[in-house]
């Protein structure tokens, strides 16, 4: 689906990545995860060629996003906050949208629904909570049927009803075939939606395992225990 070859990118003398390779398949469910400037951001940016990198090459569906302006519509994306027009509506901001996404889907209304959000559609960005705004922002990620998830922190914010609803939605997307990828510094959050892990730290990659894969090599039951363990060990070299 996604195939990332030997990208790197500096920012004056900050090398934000450094050589990345990745294989991003169908149907995972991917965290993204390390320190803060560990390069996640620009990775995300490249896969989205908000950002070029110097070098390499990123493929979607084995064609280069550099000969590909049409690719983005296949990609849902959910910012870590959602960044909207203040003066217009919910209704107008989806219409706004779906305008943009010209899509001939039938949209998926299943987070539409199950949010509430046709009870809100009058109200301004402007006056919407936090955690309303991610529910918009999770409802747009999902509405237009996308192959690839992007979900950037997904759960901040929402009370844990809403939070349950985004999960079970992630996984009902996965097992239709959709690839996530998911940037969390909560863990515990993730634990029953991954099934891949990748650490990044100074721009480079770290880590890139399946989670049962990962729990094997440390011995531990969890996601989160297994990270700790790698790095109290050491093995990702991240100082505690």
């Amino acid at each position: 689906m996604i195939t990332i070859r030997h990208i790197s990118k500096s920012f004056g003398k900050l090398k934000a990545l450094n050589n990345i390779s990745l294989q991003l398949d169908p149907g995972e469910c991917i965290a993204l995860i390390g320190p803060n400037g560990c390069g996640k951001t620009t990775l995300i940016k490249s896969i989205l060629a908000m950002v070029l990198p110097d070098e390499g090459s990123i493929f979607f569906d084995g064609k280069d996003i550099r000969n590909d302006n049409l690719y983005r519509a296949r990609i849902g994306y959910m910012p870590q906050i959602g960044r909207y027009p203040e003066n217009m509506t919910i209704g107008q901001v989806i219409d706004m949208v779906a305008g943009i996404r010209s899509s001939s889907a039938l949209p998926d209304m299943e987070l539409y629904e199950e949010f509430g959000i046709s009870r809100l559609l009058d109200k301004r960005m402007r006056t919407l909570s936090g955690g309303t705004t991610q529910k918009v922002s999770a409802t747009l990620a999902f509405m237009f049927r996308p192959q690839v998830l992007i979900l950037d922190e997904p759960t901040a914010g929402l009370d844990p009803l809403a939070a349950g609803i985004l999960k079970d939605k992630i996984i009902k997307s996965g097992q239709e075939g959709c690839l996530t990828l998911i940037t969390s510094h909560l863990l515990s959050e993730l634990e029953d939606l991954i099934t891949q892990l990748i650490f990044m730290q100074d721009g480079s990659l770290v880590l890139h395992k399946d989670v049962e894969e990962l729990k094997n090599l440390t011995g531990q039951d969890t996601v989160a225990k297994s990270v700790l363990q790698l790095l109290k060990s050491g093995e990702i070299g991240v100082e505690l």
